[in-house]
C-alpha cells in the first residue's frame, strides 16, 4: 500500500506541508516494498484546481492513503470518489506522521478542514 505524505522537501526528515494542493512535494511511502519516492507536485503552482490535479496524480500512482494538514472540499471529493483514505491536521516530520499513521493514533477526515480556493 502507498501512503502519501505532503512535504516540504524531497527529504523524509523534514517538516510535513500544511498545504495539500500547494505542497511542492509528496513523500510516498511503500508499505510492501519499505521504499520512499519522492514525487514533485506539477500543480502545486496553478492559479486554479490545484488540490483536484493533485489528487488525480496521487491516484495514477496508486496511493491509497494521504496525510496532510489541510485539504480543500474539491480535492477532499477527489480523493473520496478515488477510495482514499485521508488524514488531516498532521504536523511535524514527515517521519513522524508515517509512525503516528503506523501506530493508529491518527482520526480520519471525515469531511475537508480548508475552503476551497476561487
Amino acid at each position: 500500500m502507498k501512503i502519501a505524505i505532503t512535504s516540504t522537501t524531497q527529504d523524509p526528515d523534514k517538516q510535513v506541508e500544511q498545504r495539500f494542493g500547494r505542497a511542492p512535494y509528496f513523500c510516498i511511502y511503500d508499505t510492501e516494498s519499505k521504499n520512499w519516492e519522492s514525487l514533485s507536485n506539477e500543480a502545486a503552482e496553478n492559479a486554479h484546481g490545484a488540490g483536484v490535479q493533485t489528487a488525480q496524480t496521487l491516484t495514477r500512482k496508486g496511493v491509497k492513503v494521504v496525510l496532510t494538514g489541510s485539504c480543500g472540499p474539491n480535492a477532499f471529493q477527489t480523493l473520496q470518489a478515488a477510495g482514499m483514505d485521508l488524514y488531516t491536521g498532521i504536523e511535524g516530520t514527515v517521519l513522524h506522521a508515517l509512525e503516528s499513521y503506523q501506530r493508529g493514533s491518527l482520526v480520519k477526515a471525515s469531511q475537508p478542514n480548508a475552503k476551497g480556493s476561487h
